[in-house]
């Protein structure tokens, strides 16, 4: 049996023909999967009975399950603990800004990038999201909340760059003018920095927002906090950025996570300055979200601000990323690691 969300429009044309079916039926299913989506091959009433018996001994409609959710008191954020179809769980959120609906959904079950102040890597990598998984958290978010999703950021559970073809595959599908049909400028994907990775989706030439997990600047503290850093310097990373940009001419992220007497002191501001100097992109400071398997914490809330000041009077285009959802459990992975170690949601 096949994972018939995850296929690409011509894919789906391509398997219906060699079924013998009309070209039009692979548009047809395809809208019903993405536009309208359907969980049943049965709910397809514009498709006939036999072609529906057909798809149903070759293909299957992939869902997950909500389990939980929690909804912060303060600012609306959503955070949804999903069931998949081997019984793994994964995390996606749901945030309200004034300009739209933004999903962060995750990548795979679990991640193997190691990087200390994360709650997703503590368990390491079970396995990798298929497109459809990806896919659904979307479509389940949308439905469950009765919200139109605007912007996608894939920053969850996972390092997406370890699932690249699933991803890319995501990317294509939700973008779909015959599906979803989310512009690709409203999706941003994060990586810790997996370099021929950054580069091989540089090539792909899509319109999403390619956003670097930094959270040390310079080798030694990347290092020390990032085990990836050990395999990817931050100058190869640096240069994949080049690459990037010169290759989309899109703007890069940095994601700069603040973690007091680690990586928030005057000489990091200055490597930051220096690192940063040049090039075509945006600095997003973040208070690290405390986890009890660590003891790292953030920075104070007076010398966040500061260290923004600094830099932005060095010349480096900064801002602070909004809190939100700060009264639940805020560090991406604790939902669902609750839940593996069997406490109560």
């Amino acid at each position: 049996m096949e994972d018939i969300k995850s296929l690409q429009l011509d894919e789906l044309t391509q398997k219906l023909k060699d079924m013998g079916q009309s070209a039009f039926r692979g548009k047809q299913i395809y809208t019903w999967l993405h536009k309208r989506g359907v969980k049943s091959f049965d709910d397809m009433t514009d498709i006939s009975k036999d072609l529906r018996q057909k798809l149903q001994e070759s293909f299957y409609i992939n869902t997950i399950e909500e389990v939980t959710h929690q909804e912060s008191s303060i600012d609306g954020t959503r955070k949804y603990l999903f069931k998949l179809r081997d019984d793994s769980y994964v995390e996606s959120v749901l945030m309200k800004y004034h300009h739209g609906n933004s999903i962060c959904i995750s990548s795979q079950v679990g991640c193997r990038m190691g990087c200390k102040f994360c709650a997703s890597t503590i368990e390491g990598l079970y396995r990798s999201l298929s497109a459809s998984e990806m896919l659904d958290q979307v479509y389940e978010v949308s439905r469950l909340s009765g919200e139109r999703v605007s912007n996608i950021v894939i920053m969850g559970i996972g390092e997406p760059m370890d699932n690249f073809d699933n991803v890319v595959s995501f990317l294509r599908i939700i973008s779909s003018e015959d599906g979803f049909n989310l512009s690709q400028r409203n999706i941003t994907v994060s990586t810790c920095g997996i370099v021929e990775r950054i580069k091989e989706l540089a090539d792909l030439n899509l319109q999403i927002t390619l956003a670097i997990s930094l959270h040390g600047s310079n080798q030694k503290v990347r290092e020390s906090i990032m085990p990836v850093a050990k395999m990817y310097s931050l100058d190869q990373v640096m240069d994949a950025c080049k690459y990037y940009f010169e290759k989309t001419h899109r703007r890069i992220s940095f994601e700069y996570a603040l973690i007091s007497g680690v990586n928030d002191k005057e000489e990091n501001i200055r490597e930051l300055t220096e690192l940063l100097s040049g090039h075509n992109c945006h600095l997003n400071l973040i208070p690290v979200n405390p986890i009890k398997e660590r003891d790292f914490a953030p920075s104070s809330k007076e010398w966040v601000y500061k260290f923004q000041n600094k830099l932005e009077k060095n010349g480096i285009n900064v801002t602070i990323r909004r809190e939100m959802g700060r009264d639940i459990d805020g560090a991406c992975g604790q939902l669902r690691r609750r839940k593996m170690l069997r406490e109560e949601l």
